[in-house]
């Protein structure tokens, strides 16, 4: 399917991902800003193989998770590979700071909550997504069906009813922060313990893996900080490399042979 293209100061940029108002977007690589009119295309939810919802994004045509099974990658990949990983090598936290980059579905928030629903931790957890979802498109989202945990459904709709970079607590051990902007904007005064880095492929959005990218989302993690993503191309572990990381590739969900597991190893 074609991408929808908009021209800044000759630049062309790919841009698609549906806004409910204008926002003003700093695509970091662009030395330049602009203001995007609404697209009104809407995201359409699809059946995966392990019978969770994606969204399928129309004019990039693509989709926001596996279709062999979105809660089967996202527990894989983001929860088993990195928050269980995290907390397993920090014993004796009471809190860890989460980044999200690309909040979409909210899937990986979801069962993030999920996952310390027993333990003595809180989480904050930050999300960055400068075009949230319309409530037609994570209404009837089957989550909390698949995982058999009707009680889920009541925070998972908070996630996305509070849109708001003020803390909200969806449950007293899960704090929510939101922010409307770009990861290229994104600034913040805590140091993360855990990056989910849930952007769209590289050739979907190539401006999102590079090695600056890397290096300012490096600045904003604490040491031993453990970064996670599904992806794992040559240029992507190359451009973290050099954003200081050390990289590792982990064995993949169904489907996918490799993802990438990085770590601010300030020792190398």
């Amino acid at each position: 399917m074609r991408k929808l293209d908009v021209k800044v100061n000759k630049t062309k940029v790919a841009f698609s991902r549906q806004q409910e108002e204008d926002v003003f977007l700093d695509f970091g690589n662009l030395h330049d800003s602009t203001i995007f009119n609404r697209i009104k295309m809407e995201r359409l939810k699809k059946i995966t193989a392990d019978g969770s919802h994606t969204l399928y994004e129309p004019t990039w045509g693509v989709t926001y998770h596996s279709v062999y099974g979105a809660i089967q990658e996202s527990l894989h990949v983001f929860i088993n590979a990195g928050l269980h990983y995290r907390i397993n090598h920090q014993k004796d936290a009471t809190a860890l700071h989460i980044l999200e980059v690309g909040f979409g579905t909210g899937l990986n928030a979801l069962l993030s909550l999920q996952a310390i629903e027993n333990k003595q931790l809180t989480i904050h957890y930050h999300a960055t997504e400068p075009f949230p979802l319309k409530e037609q498109e994570f209404s009837g989202l089957n989550y909390h069906t698949v995982l058999l945990c009707p009680d889920l459904a009541l925070p998972f709709a908070g996630m996305h009813a509070h849109n708001s970079r003020e803390p909200v607590p969806i449950s007293p051990r899960f704090i929510l922060y939101r922010y409307r902007e770009t990861i290229q904007e994104f600034r913040s005064q805590s140091l993360f313990d855990l990056v989910y880095f849930d952007a769209f492929a590289p050739d979907i959005q190539p401006e999102l893996w590079t090695s600056a990218l890397f290096k300012h989302i490096y600045g904003m993690m604490a040491v031993n900080g453990v970064l996670v993503t599904y992806c794992s191309k040559g240029t992507v572990r190359r451009a973290m490399t050099e954003a200081g990381f050390q990289v590792e590739k982990i064995p993949g969900p169904a489907h996918k042979r490799e993802i990438i597991r990085a770590v601010k190893d300030i020792t190398r």
